[in-house]
């Protein structure tokens, strides 16, 4: 039996209680009595209302059994049916048209398109994956799935295939001449990305393998830079529709040297947003169950949650990504977002 505590005219599971106590309320400035007689006094509003919404709903469904009990014998009657539920009050007419706006909602839901996840919340290590799907290994994607197609030497295998390499990059050359084409030639074709400095800006020159030098064919997608001690690009940060993609360079890297401009990587913009599910594939039944989801929610929150487990023979921490930050054209600073936007979806509760 779950051991409680009272407080506010509430039984509170003690594990609840001790979590909002212990880490849930330091540096809030509220104590525990002042979060308990607050919450007390929202359920005790509520709570009559709640229990007449569910009486309402066992009643409707009452209505709906007793419906289908009565007319299981005749054809079914859509008709009929729908102005059965519009007399119960189950449904209801049409009201007037209207529009949803999207002021002040961030940007990922507003404008931006891109792919959402649904991850369980109570799964630290799933929740911490999804949080930062937001950006991901194009170069990884490829290799690793169906996309390039394991014939003609391009197989997997335990170590890396230098052939199924190639293919990886002419895929992603393609990529990158869709989302940032060139004025002449392709990605496939440079053997360089280079930057050159006049007075306080800075640009994105490309030379091509035949020894000539073009540009992007609409310069405003170049929107940032990471560079070595020695100046030299590290990583190019590029933008299409909204979206960001990174040429990661090191033609010293076993990728990179392979590559005829040293991309050891492609890393695009992915999962924009993520709902952290409360119950999703794994029930959160009790108290128990319940603070774990409340746990990681609020190292979500807090950006201090971590995992450790082992793969490989090797213990890994997995923690959440920072914030990305580069050098703009202009020599000012540019942060993007490390991490998808959480939405959390409560149903566990």
């Amino acid at each position: 039996m779950t051991e409680r505590v009272k407080t506010n005219d509430l039984h509170v599971a003690t594990v609840l209680f001790n979590f909002i106590k212990d880490e849930v309320l330091p540096g809030t400035g509220l104590s525990a009595d002042q979060f308990w007689g607050a919450f007390s006094a929202i359920i005790h509003d509520l709570g009559p209302r709640s229990r007449q919404l569910l009486e309402k709903r066992d009643l409707l469904q009452r209505q709906i059994d007793d419906w289908h009990l009565h007319n299981r014998a005749k054809p079914f009657d859509a008709s009929a049916y729908q102005r059965f539920l519009q007399e119960i009050g189950y449904l209801h007419a049409e009201g007037p048209d209207f529009t949803i706006g999207t002021q002040n909602v961030d940007a990922e839901i507003a404008t931006l398109a891109g792919p959402q996840l649904v991850v369980p919340v109570m799964n630290a290590r799933y929740a911490l994956n999804a949080a930062n799907a937001r950006w991901g290994s194009l170069y990884d994607a490829l290799y690793g799935t169906d996309v390039i197609a394991e014939d003609a030497g391009r197989e997997k295998g335990a170590g890396y295939n230098p052939k199924r390499g190639q293919a990886v990059f002419a895929y992603a050359a393609s990529v990158l001449d869709q989302a940032t084409p060139l004025e002449i030639g392709g990605h496939a074709d440079v053997v360089n990305y280079g930057l050159s400095t006049t007075n306080t800006h800075t640009a994105l020159t490309l030379t091509l393998k035949d020894g000539r030098t073009t540009n992007l064919r609409d310069p405003s997608q170049f929107t940032g830079f990471i560079t070595d001690d020695a100046g030299a690009a590290q990583v190019i940060l590029l933008k299409n529709h909204g979206l960001h993609l990174e040429l990661h360079i090191d033609r010293d890297h076993r990728i990179g040297l392979d590559h005829p401009a040293g991309i050891k990587d492609v890393v695009v913009e992915a999962a924009l947003t993520t709902i952290q599910d409360c119950e999703d594939s794994i029930a959160a039944v009790d108290a128990d169950d319940k603070v774990v989801v409340y746990r990681n929610w609020l190292g979500l929150m807090k950006g201090n949650l971590t995992d450790t487990f082992e793969k490989n023979g090797k213990t890994i921490v997995r923690r959440l990504m920072t914030d990305r930050v580069y050098t703009r054209p202009d020599g000012d600073e540019l942060t993007v977002h490390g991490r998808s936007l959480l939405m959390v979806r409560n149903v566990g509760h």
